[in-house]
């Protein structure tokens, strides 16, 4: 305390030197000390509610900001699954579109397939008359390369239109 005073008497009132300090215990009356101590006790009061409450409004934040966060990350995830089935109902409607577009080729072949072989079945109807098989019957016997000179001619199979033609 001395070496506090004389720092204080240095700086505010130079030339100034402090020998000796001494501290007598005063004697307080029991009404004033009893009124202190209830000021005290209700000061104490004062600080702790005070204290509590910024507890309860620290709590209450961090309270609400878990609730911000939770929300934040029930949205993204909300965000991340509608993602998720946009992208999937695309998929779907592109393989649709797809499997349409198939279809409607194989449809395409199969048709022109039809359309070709009922052309070509009634391109051979007028085509393939007895006249135009009987010409052609004799045009394959007139290549044939083997002839036969002799009394005998070898057995051979002979169609019954063959055998009209010799008579």
């Amino acid at each position: 305390m001395d070496e506090a005073l004389q720092g204080d008497c240095t700086r505010s009132a130079p030339g100034i030197e402090i020998l000796s300090v001494r501290v007598k215990k005063s004697t307080i009356p029991e009404s004033i000390r009893r009124n202190y101590e209830q000021m005290e006790e209700k000061r104490t009061k004062v600080l702790v509610s005070i204290e509590r409450q910024k507890v309860a409004e620290k709590e209450a934040e961090t309270q609400k900001m878990a609730v911000s966060e939770a929300e934040k990350t029930a949205n993204v995830s909300k965000i991340l699954m509608e993602q998720k089935r946009m992208e999937k109902e695309s998929s779907r409607r592109q393989q649709e579109i797809e499997n349409q577009m198939y279809i409607a080729r194989q449809k395409s072949l199969g048709d022109s397939d039809f359309y070709r072989e009922m052309k070509e079945a009634e391109a051979n109807r007028l085509k393939l008359t007895p006249e135009f098989l009987e010409l052609k019957f004799n045009e394959a016997i007139a290549d044939n390369t083997k002839i036969f000179f002799g009394d005998k001619v070898p057995n051979m199979v002979v169609d019954h239109k063959m055998l009209e033609v010799f008579q």
